[in-house]
């Protein structure tokens, strides 16, 4: 019973996890509520790590086309300069550009950052925050293609990313809605944010991949963190989907209610 009950709960988690990583609502937060709120405790940063890699996977699985594309007209252009490869070569410059802002914070204040902004308090507000920057950029088309973009443009995107290190703050949300605010177009905003999230993603995992071998009971494990990772992995990839169509028809208005009703709700609960 003790062994169902484990997979069980870490089935949820890895549910949970891979549905809100690609949506404007913050996974981590929704990761510390559900601790808090049903009593779960996870020990170590190990299911962290596991469940941020299935969700690169998933995304990269996702963006395979665009990764392939700027890949091969990157290098082509600085082979040859062919100018129907310029935009995708300054694209991949945009988008390292827009990581740096979050790496800098990153490495020098998360840990400063986490322990300031903790607590299921902070990660109401910062709900309640998220839900109304999403409506007051709902009604925004922008007209900014990629091939319009400038550096400016991908170090304010980028430095957004970088108040989402503060827990309850969506890191989707934060990008989507400085794109759009910028004047990108729905489309561009969806890709930049994402294509954003994958440096960011893969960076975190590679300074976190020692966490899984300190794991404890990670014999006992073994089993439910494969079945939270393969979860994590598909939920991952089809709220992206879905989450694309929501930006796409312009009703990102739709998570302000969530948002705002999560956060009061997580306020009251940190109150008892």
């Amino acid at each position: 019973m003790n062994s169902l009950f484990l997979l069980i709960k870490y089935a949820f988690l890895g549910l949970v996890q891979g549905i809100t990583e690609p949506l404007p609502i913050s996974s981590s937060g929704h990761l510390v509520i559900i601790e808090h709120l049903l009593g779960l405790h996870i020990e170590g940063l190990s299911f962290e790590v596991l469940m941020n890699f299935a969700s690169l996977l998933a995304i990269l699985y996702a963006f395979r086309e665009d990764l392939y594309r700027m890949t091969l007209n990157g290098w082509d252009y600085v082979r040859h300069q062919t100018p129907s490869s310029k935009a995708d070569f300054y694209l991949i410059l945009y988008v390292i550009a827009g990581t740096i802002p979050v790496g800098i914070i990153g490495v020098l204040f998360k840990d400063q950052i986490e322990s300031f902004f903790k607590g299921l308090t902070v990660i109401g507000f910062a709900l309640i925050i998220t839900g109304a920057a999403l409506w007051m950029i709902r009604n925004l088309r922008g007209y900014k293609a990629e091939q319009q973009l400038t550096f400016k443009d991908s170090l304010l995107v980028g430095l957004s990313q970088a108040v989402a290190l503060i827990p309850g703050i969506s890191r989707s949300g934060a990008t989507i809605v400085t794109s759009l605010a910028i004047g990108m177009n729905r489309e561009t905003a969806f890709r930049f944010s994402f294509l954003l999230y994958l440096p960011v993603s893969l960076g975190g995992v590679i300074m976190s991949w020692s966490d899984l071998f300190h794991t404890a009971n990670g014999s006992q494990l073994v089993v439910p963190y494969i079945v939270s990772f393969i979860l994590s992995m598909l939920a991952t990839y089809f709220a992206l989907r879905w989450f694309k169509q929501i930006v796409l028809n312009g009703k990102l208005g739709y998570f302000t209610l969530y948002c705002l009703s999560m956060g009061i709700l997580v306020i009251l609960a940190a109150q008892f």
